[in-house]
């Protein structure tokens, strides 16, 4: 009986830590919803640490061509995600007429995508700590960046 107990702790404990380093970056949100005749209502949450090991499993020629596409835009990535992290609370963008709403903030260190549409509505919540992770890949994949 002592034997299963301690299977069972070894388990619990191991379970335990597996979902604290899956979810230490935090979670990625997605919520997309068109407002028309078979619009799509998307809501989509996802560890953050998958992407980074997504990443890692891109087979490396897929990953070369990306970072080739997006190269002239990484150093501003990588900036743009250090100095995110200063603002962990703050309102980027604010724009509203009298039909669309676009905001872009900071909340608690993740980055927060609002726009609203007579005809959709689309809300993305990223941590900074993925950008930053996502720049560091596509560096990689990109030397002489």
């Amino acid at each position: 009986m002592l034997i299963l107990a301690k299977a069972a702790l070894g388990l619990g404990v191991t379970l335990a830590v597996a979902g604290v380093y899956v979810f230490h970056e935090g979670v990625m949100h997605v919520d997309v919803d068109e407002y028309r005749s078979g619009g799509s209502h998307v809501h989509f949450w996802a560890p953050a640490t998958t992407v980074s090991t997504g990443l890692r499993l891109v087979p490396r020629r897929h990953l070369q061509h990306a970072a080739a596409q997006v190269r002239p835009y990484l150093p501003l990535l990588r900036e743009l995600s250090k100095e995110l992290k200063k603002y962990p609370n703050a309102e980027f963008v604010d724009v509203r007429d009298s039909e669309d709403h676009v905001r872009i903030t900071m909340r608690e260190g993740k980055l927060s995508i609002d726009a609203v549409t007579d005809n959709e509505k689309v809300h993305v919540t990223v941590p900074v700590e993925t950008l930053a992770d996502v720049a560091d890949r596509l560096e990689d994949a990109a030397p002489g960046v």
